[in-house]
């Protein structure tokens, strides 16, 4: 059994890592003294003991309680809900200082043959509740990219039924087709935040 390659496909499951980043990150480790291995294998080991998903929004964050800060604060606006894909988009929002409503956070996208595990039905049952407490529109954050667009397409659909109640719209187009929310610059987001539109 080989350990290097072991591990490497293990650093491969993570997300755009490809074959020669992975083999990169074990052969990093193998030239760490055995103390900064030990601690990295302990962190990994124990994350889960201080990290929760938040019941509301479905975000991890290091905390106690079942509301994360964001969800918790009741100086938020209730009004809108933002749908992003994955915990880092909603991070890259809440650096802009552009946005104070509350979040959802999808999981992930739809491929385009369908696959992908996102979590609509826990964004339908958010959305249905919150129209009887307020929510008047909901934010389709999700990244400019076919994945993206197919998973807007797909809760458009979804979500049609509640229109009638609120209003669903998309970021503004500041941001460059194919990029994903994580990695554009605050100003970028804070324009395309301003300038949604209705879809």
């Amino acid at each position: 059994m080989d350990r290097v390659d072991d591990l490497a496909r293990a650093f491969e499951r993570f997300p755009g890592i490809g074959p020669r980043q992975a083999k990169r990150f074990v052969y990093h480790l193998l030239s760490t003294n055995v103390n900064d291995r030990s601690r990295l294998a302990d962190l990994i080991a124990r994350i889960g003991e201080s990290v929760a998903q938040c019941r509301e929004c479905m975000r991890y964050w290091s905390g106690s309680g079942e509301l994360c800060i964001y969800c918790a604060d009741r100086s938020r606006d209730d009004s809108m809900l933002m749908v992003v894909e994955k915990d880092q988009d909603l991070a890259a929002i809440e650096r802009t200082g552009a946005y104070r409503g509350r979040y959802f956070v999808l999981g992930g996208v739809l491929t385009l043959s369908g696959k992908g595990a996102i979590r609509e039905a826990e964004l339908i049952q958010r959305v249905e509740r919150r129209t009887h407490e307020g929510l008047q529109e909901i934010i389709l954050a999700l990244s400019a990219t076919s994945e993206g667009e197919h998973t807007g397409d797909h809760l458009r659909e979804r979500l049609s039924p509640l229109r009638e109640h609120v209003k669903l719209t998309v970021l503004g187009r500041g941001l460059s087709t194919g990029s994903e929310l994580e990695y554009a610059d605050s100003p970028t987001l804070s324009s395309a935040l301003q300038n949604r539109k209705e879809t």
